[in-house]
């Protein structure tokens, strides 16, 4: 990274995010738009965020995370001193009234996954909301397509999800296609990625 501040030791890192961040790239690069304006839902650490903005450089990334998330990400976000990317907000996806609107994309990594079908609902309400006529939805993650899993590794997956939280767990792509409908948002691609994941690449109609 360029013009950074500090050193990088104490700055958090999940080797999941070292693993998908090139092939994401591949996919965002691809559909965004050279100025995108991008919220992204879940954040984690910030390492999406450090990363996308420095190979992607015209676009303005929004990083969002529950409150105890958001010092990380803050350690990433004043360690790039990067224009593009924004310091984080508090989202929580069930919240009535989101922090942000008018976006050109909306980003969410291994989330879907983590989190029940009813806060995967409030998460396409929140969406359909923030996100501009035209605008891209992409979600990255596990999918099981005619309600079955893709690999062994998805469902050990699936198993561990739902030990640490029952309503949780690998969500049907069908079901998540239909949910999109409700809201005007189209599937414009569904990208094979590493590890037995998929993006899924939703477009927002231009006029519902």
């Amino acid at each position: 990274m360029n013009n950074e501040l500090g050193t990088a030791e104490d700055l958090p890192v999940v080797d999941s995010c070292l693993r998908n961040q090139r092939p994401i790239l591949d996919v965002l690069g691809q559909f965004l738009p050279k100025n995108a304006r991008v919220l992204e839902i879940g954040s984690g650490t910030g390492q999406h965020a450090a990363y996308m903005t420095e190979h992607l450089p015209g676009i303005c990334w929004q990083p969002t995370e529950m409150s105890e998330r958001l010092d990380e990400i803050t350690l990433w976000q004043q360690h790039c001193n990067r224009a593009g990317f924004l310091p984080p907000l508090e989202l929580d996806v069930c919240q009535d009234i989101w922090p942000a609107r008018d976006f050109d994309a909306v980003f969410s990594a291994n989330v879907v996954h983590f989190v029940s079908w009813p806060e995967v609902e409030r998460l396409f309400v929140g969406v359909a909301r923030c996100l501009n006529a035209g605008g891209l939805l992409m979600l990255y993650g596990p999918y099981n397509y005619d309600g079955q899993f893709t690999s062994e590794g998805n469902i050990a997956l699936d198993g561990w999800l739902r030990e640490r939280n029952p309503e949780s767990g690998i969500k049907d792509f069908e079901q998540v296609l239909l949910l999109a409908r409700k809201h005007h948002l189209h599937l414009r691609a569904d990208e094979e990625m590493p590890s037995n994941n998929r993006t899924l690449v939703f477009q927002k109609a231009d006029t519902e």
